[in-house]
């Protein structure tokens, strides 16, 4: 049974919802970037770091913070095309892409962007 017009609507809410969530999220880390660099950040008094490790556990949040960055830039571009599909084509948004199956609603209030039902 295709969704009803009340719950596509929702998925909708949910889609700008979650984008917003993000962009907050990215907007907080760039802004944290921005203000302070990573002596700041570590609490660090000189340019030199006391002890070899705090060098390595610098880069180490760098490398984290960006993997999470982009991973929630992903999650945009993913909500952005969920957006156009609901769109263009509402007749078939919660359709597994692969199989044509139905993905249960409850699946789709919480990731709202979810292309396929992993619970084949």
């Amino acid at each position: 049974m295709p969704l009803t017009t009340k719950q596509l609507q929702h998925l909708e809410q949910r889609l700008h919802e979650e984008r917003t969530r993000l962009l907050e999220q990215l907007q907080d880390f760039v802004s944290e970037e921005s203000s302070e660099d990573s002596q700041e950040l570590a609490g660090d008094l000189s340019k030199f770091p006391t002890h070899s490790a705090d060098l390595g556990t610098d880069v180490a949040n760098e490398e984290l913070e960006a993997s999470v960055s982009t991973r929630r830039s992903a999650e945009i571009a993913e909500i952005d095309a969920a957006l156009e599909r609901l769109a263009t084509s509402p007749e078939t948004f919660g359709l597994d892409e692969q199989s044509g199956a139905e993905i249960p609603f409850a699946r789709l209030d919480i990731i709202p962007y979810a292309r396929v039902n992993v619970a084949s």
